[in-house]
């Protein structure tokens, strides 16, 4: 009997994320709702305390729950009303 890895491709079919930058949903996000709104809506500090886009994107990168609240948001305003 031989076992199959699934397709790479195929898992991310479904996945409206894929292929899409962190920066890119970061930036996309800044331009709708700025740095006060991002800060308050998804209570974290690297949009709170002097935020830039350089320092946030890198704690996002290297933050796994904090980049899932961005992915979140991201597809619940942006991504949706692209489909």
């Amino acid at each position: 009997m031989e076992i199959h890895e699934p397709n790479m491709s195929q898992e991310q079919v479904n996945n409206p994320l894929h292929s899409l930058k962190l920066a890119t949903m970061l930036e996309q996000l800044y331009l709708k709702y700025g740095w006060e709104t991002l800060g308050k809506t998804l209570n974290l500090k690297c949009f709170q305390n002097n935020p830039n886009f350089k320092s946030s994107l890198k704690f996002l990168r290297t933050t796994p729950w904090a980049r899932s609240k961005v992915e979140t948001l991201y597809l619940k305003t942006i991504a949706n009303k692209k489909l």
